[in-house]
């Protein structure tokens, strides 16, 4: 059976099992011919990438090949993380540069053919198809298969966390989905190209980077930079993203996209992420482990400097959030608590995994940042996931530019100069005795906030005080007291919903006077059926 750490045992062989969304394989259409320099060579730079891109976008979609013999069409999960990338034929190995570059065969989930080239001095070059480049474990196959067969995917190595070993920087494996690691970081959230119908009614749609340019690294370069080439069902486009490896690991992107059709939901910068439980949603809590996630909450920043948090949820049914914005500053999917005490697992290190931070570059117009959280009762499935969407819907024959920076973050406490909602627990009503005792329309949501300005207040906490609303129901209470043990301060709001099945979205803020001390603490809770 495959689960969720089989994955992280995936990725630690050679790959992060990126598409854990299941979903079909999708067409593609033709190759466009390349642009040619003087004397018929081929001259590389981004421009040929949109053009291609937008060649494509201009036919109709197609399936792409050659199909997968059955040998790799069938593989286990097992057997095709036995397919290993040879390390001593990794590219860039023979040059000055601290890259390197390793590749993904075709099998298992991973069916759709993608094209890798080398750039060096301008001129592109494919990497055929050749077997040797693989350690097969023991699946064997049959017949040759032709130098245009392609690869499932890529992964980039560097000497993230010490000078002599070669640590997983990047990877980029199952249509659009990428995952970048910074200094002491291990695998958890994904970056997607673009989401397209995400928790809508009908079937979502997923895009493949089908073929890439990858620039050779001089030797005392200090970042990588690989074009991508985007197409699916609804759209085609141009990815050019620069990966800067450190502490703090960077991708500049930059995407250029060209709708086919009409499409009622476009999801830039997405991500992707999971929420099994965790200290503000208990329903699915078993074993020793009190949390399990990816992600714990979403925060964004509006163009108004206003920082939003939002805990994450494992809901019993699909729901969707928005936070709107004229000129989105700043969003992502946080995973703020650090403390292996409250995760305990030796394994999978969810107290190591990254935060992704999504920093708009430019004035990217009216829109939305959207957050989808999707019921799961396993914790193999990624159910979270959260982009930007603009207000009008992208037609055909427009061209969409939007670039952006993702942080992978391993501490977030310098996103904001505000002080953070550090944890959120809900006091739910209990048959008979306890402090949570209450009526079944009540909730107390208790919020401790720390950082920023708060532990100054501290030796005057009376002149700290919360600003308090809710879409529906009403609040019953609401008041602030110190917290020394986070050297902040802690909010308790009790809330009423009349109804079973009524839902309200809470929001809380703690002030001195007129001034902001924190982030908007928000909160969306649905009385039960």
């Amino acid at each position: 059976m495959f689960t969720r750490r089989s994955a992280v045992g995936l990725i630690g062989a050679g790959g992060a099992f990126a598409s854990r969304l299941a979903h079909a394989e999708p067409p593609s259409g033709g190759q466009p011919k390349p642009v040619q320099g003087s004397g018929g060579r081929v001259v590389f730079d981004h421009g040929l990438v949109i053009e291609r891109a937008r060649q494509l976008a201009s036919q109709p979609y197609a399936r792409p090949g050659p199909p997968l013999p059955a040998e790799l069409d069938q593989l286990s999960f097992d057997a095709y993380r036995a397919i290993r990338f040879k390390r001593d034929r990794a590219f860039f190995r023979q040059t000055k540069s601290v890259f390197r570059v390793e590749l993904f065969h075709r099998g298992f989930l991973f069916k759709t053919p993608v094209v890798v080239n080398l750039v060096r001095d301008g001129v592109p070059a494919p990497i055929p198809y050749d077997p040797s480049l693989f350690d097969f474990g023991g699946t064997e196959i049959k017949g040759r298969l032709p130098v245009d067969f392609g690869y499932a995917g890529l992964r980039v190595l560097y000497p993230l966390n010490r000078p002599t070993v070669m640590d997983e920087l990047a990877v980029f494996l199952g249509a659009s989905y990428f995952r970048i690691l910074g200094k002491g970081q291990q695998y958890g959230i994904s970056a997607r190209g673009i989401a397209v119908g995400t928790g809508d009614d009908k079937p979502e749609e997923f895009p493949d980077f089908r073929e890439f340019w990858i620039e050779e690294p001089g030797a005392n370069a200090a970042d990588l930079t690989i074009h991508a080439l985007l197409d699916g069902p609804s759209l085609a486009g141009a990815y050019r993203m620069t990966i800067t490896p450190g502490d703090e690991t960077t991708v500049s992107v930059g995407a250029t996209l060209f709708p086919r059709v009409e499409i009622a939901k476009l999801g830039v910068a997405a991500l992707t992420s999971m929420f099994f439980y965790g200290e503000n949603d208990r329903a699915q809590y078993r074993g020793y482990r009190p949390e399990v996630h990816d992600s714990d909450g979403l925060l964004v920043k509006s163009d108004a400097d206003e920082w939003t948090w939002r805990p994450l949820m494992n809901p019993a049914q699909l729901r969707k959030s928005s936070f709107a914005s004229e000129n989105v500053r700043g969003f992502g999917l946080l995973q703020r608590d650090r403390m292996f005490e409250h995760y305990q697992d030796l394994e999978v290190r969810y107290d190591l995994r990254p935060s992704y931070w999504i920093e708009p570059e430019g004035d990217w117009g009216p829109g939305r940042v959207e957050l989808v959280e999707i019921p799961t009762a396993a914790e193999i499935f990624d159910n979270i996931a959260a982009y930007w969407v603009p207000e009008a819907p992208p037609k055909p024959g427009e061209t969409i530019r939007r670039n952006y920076v993702i942080r992978s973050l391993k501490l977030a406490e310098n996103l904001t100069p505000k002080a953070r909602a550090l944890h959120t627990f809900v006091a739910e009503p209990r048959a008979s005795g306890g402090v949570d005792q209450g009526p079944e329309n009540v909730r107390r949501f208790i919020v401790d906030f720390a950082g920023g300005d708060l532990g100054y207040w501290l030796d005057d906490p009376k002149r700290v005080v919360t600003e308090t609303s809710a879409s529906a129901g009403k609040i019953n209470a609401a008041y602030v007291t110190p917290n020394p043990e986070t050297g902040g301060f802690r909010l308790f709001l009790d809330h009423e919903l009349e109804k079973p099945g009524d839902e309200a979205i809470l929001r809380g803020v703690l002030k001195v006077g007129g001034a902001t001390l924190t982030e908007t603490w928000t909160f969306l809770w649905k009385r039960p059926e």
